[in-house]
């Protein structure tokens, strides 16, 4: 199951006991433990929000924000009518203008005894103990992120490659 259809029936899950049409942010997050915090977040607060700013290319309207941290599940999606894959989507309103990027660029630094990767298109991040390591585990994420998608919903061609800069931090070798 895709992480948007975990978040949205997790959502309607959470109203359904409460009696509600509001949930938080964090009753999801705290309700989805084997998914990434940073994922269920974005999902809720952007990837699913209909008021959120579309910087994703690929979106579903779930959800409308109502206050700092607080939804209200919009009432298409309040109850399982159909499952969560037949829910129509609308690519051409969130397609990237353009041609499809051929590349992922991420950004790699030493941060607390790892090396840790971020993209810069994709909401993804990924670390290794070593940049051997940190390579192995960013091929692997950029594989899981775009499994079962289409590459071209994030702006992406058939079978894009990975650039990545390192950035070093070169103040503290500076001796005054």
């Amino acid at each position: 199951m895709a992480i948007h259809e975990e978040v949205l029936s997790t959502a309607r899950r959470i109203c359904g006991e409460r009696g509600e049409r509001s949930f938080r942010v964090a009753d999801i997050v705290h309700a989805l433990p084997h998914l990434n915090p940073s994922s269920v977040r974005t999902h809720v607060v952007s990837r699913c929000c209909v008021n959120a700013p579309k910087n994703h290319p690929h979106k579903w309207d779930y959800f409308r924000r109502t206050g700092r941290g607080e939804y209200v599940i919009l009432s298409p999606y309040r109850t399982e009518r159909k499952p969560a894959r037949e829910i129509a989507e609308s690519p051409a309103r969130y397609a990237a203008a353009g041609p499809a990027r051929d590349t992922i660029h991420v950004v790699a630094r030493r941060s607390g005894g790892f090396y840790v990767a971020e993209s810069l298109e994709l909401a993804l991040v990924t670390q290794g103990r070593s940049l051997d390591e940190l390579m192995t585990n960013l091929r692997q994420a950029v594989r899981l992120h775009l499994e079962g998608e289409d590459p071209r919903a994030f702006g992406l061609s058939a079978s894009p490659r990975i650039a990545v800069t390192y950035e070093e931090d070169l103040s503290g070798d500076a001796k005054a």
